[in-house]
């Protein structure tokens, strides 16, 4: 059976400009405050193209990137289970960054978010009823990088994403290593 595949990608050019930090990271120097352009590549994929020989739409991913926006632009990204939260709430408060606060923090969380907002904007997408979000690859800068897809290519149903991911190691994706 014939797949088709499309990509969209909000390279690290666009300002997705956000800091962080890996608080669990006491080895590294990833657990101070540091700052990335974050990028965010997504695959879809399908088994027939829509009416307009397309896999997806692109201009039917506005909300999508109104979510980017919201979540990583300009933004202070912490972990909910972060030690210091009352610290960055604080500097919130006295108008000194822009909080989010999520799950987790690091490529391989901002794939895994960025995958599940995705999915979950899918569910409204009716041009094409064989589309499947693939992957969404997070991207600190050109060398670094993290992949969140599937493991189950059926159609997803509301919800059915939680869960359903996986660590890529480099044998699944063919890298030499």
């Amino acid at each position: 059976m014939t797949k088709y595949f499309s990509t969209k990608k909000y390279g690290n050019d666009r300002g997705y400009s956000c800091c962080f930090r890996q608080w669990r990271a006491s080895h590294s120097h990833c657990k101070y405050l540091h700052g990335y352009s974050m990028g965010f590549k997504l695959t879809f994929e399908c088994d027939t193209l829509d009416e307009r020989n397309w896999v997806m739409d692109f201009g039917g991913l506005k909300p999508f990137k109104a979510w980017l926006d919201q979540t990583f632009d300009h933004q202070t990204i912490v972990a909910a289970d972060d030690p210091e939260l009352e610290t960055f709430k604080k500097l919130e408060q006295q108008g000194l960054c822009q909080l989010q606060i999520v799950e987790g923090v690091g490529c391989e969380m901002f794939a895994k978010m960025a995958f599940e907002k995705m999915s979950e904007l899918l569910q409204d997408y009716t041009h094409n009823k064989t589309l499947r979000l693939l992957s969404v690859e997070a991207f600190e800068h050109e060398s670094n990088s993290a992949i969140c897809h599937a493991d189950e290519w059926a159609p997803l149903q509301p919800k059915d994403y939680r869960g359903a991911f996986k660590r890529t190691t480099l044998d699944d994706i063919g890298a030499k290593h």
